[in-house]
This record gives structure tokens, sequence and C-alpha cells, in this order.
């Protein structure tokens, strides 16, 4: 069943990630299959304890991934995602989740800003910074937090340790 969840998890992530990357949006409904996922394994697990721990780690993350909301750094869908898919790996993977998710994101706003700068050094003309532009210029942080999630799920269900 772990598998199953796994790979439910997987795909709901992927899912997430393309939204993400079309739109710049992470549709709710991800978020509660996600939710949803996170709650049967813990309730499969059936350590009490861990349930708990699990809970203080999503609930320090909010509030952490609130702020930067707040501050306008990231979007309100990257913030349920951050915490739905911190429910989902669980308490233990939380910093190695965290840095996955800061290293992908930090490869992945590199990619693009440079990406658009090589664009626009190629404009015949300079251009007016348009809405479009200003949309091409947003990272997909939905993206980087998916990556991070697969991989952290990956890793503690198939290495031993």
């Amino acid at each position: 069943m772990q598998t199953a969840i796994i790979v439910l998890g997987t795909a709901l992530l992927v899912l997430v990630a393309y939204a993400d990357v079309r739109t710049r949006r992470i549709p709710n409904e991800l978020i509660v299959g996600l939710l949803a996922l996170a709650t049967l394994r813990v309730a499969l697990y059936g350590d009490p304890k861990s349930a708990l721990y699990t809970l203080v780690a999503g609930g320090t993350l909010f509030v952490a991934a609130f702020l930067l909301f707040w501050r306008g750094l990231v979007g309100g869908g990257d913030v349920k995602l951050i915490v739905a898919t911190s429910f989902l790996i669980g308490y233990h993977d939380v910093l190695s989740f965290l840095f996955v998710m800061s290293l992908s994101g930090g490869l992945m706003a590199v990619a693009i800003l440079a990406g658009d700068k090589i664009r626009l050094r190629r404009a015949a003309a300079p251009v007016a910074e348009s809405r479009e532009t200003q949309v091409r210029l947003t990272v997909p942080y939905g993206v980087a937090i998916a990556v991070a999630g697969i991989f952290t799920l990956f890793i503690r269900s198939f290495v031993p340790g």
C-alpha cells in the first residue's frame, strides 16, 4: 500500500509541476489529493508520535512559507504545496526535502533568467517590459517543490537507512 501511495503522490506532483509551468497556478484539487494521501500514509504507519511530529513540522513550514508569501516572494499555491508535500513525506525527511527544493529552485531560476537574458539580447531593438515579459520572468516554483517531493519520497522508500 505504501508503494501505491508513493506512485499516486508522484503522479499528483507531476501534475502540479505541469500545471504550474503551463498556467503559473497550482490547482487546489491536487493539494487536497496530496493531503488525502498524506492522511492515508500516516494512518497506515500507525504511529501517533510520528503523526504529531509531522503536524508540527508542517505547521512550522506553513508559518515560514506564509511569511514568504506575505512578503510577495512566493505564491499562495506554493505555500499550500510545500505544506501538503511535507505532510506526505513526513517530519523525518523535511530537511532533505527543503535542501533539494532549494537546490532545484535555484537552478531553475538561474536557467529561466539566463534564457530570458539571451532572448532579450537577440531582440533587434530594446522592448519595453510587457505583461508577457513579466510572466516569463516568474519562476514556477511548484516545479522545484514537486521535484523535491518526488526525490524525497523515492529516496526514503527505496534506499535503506
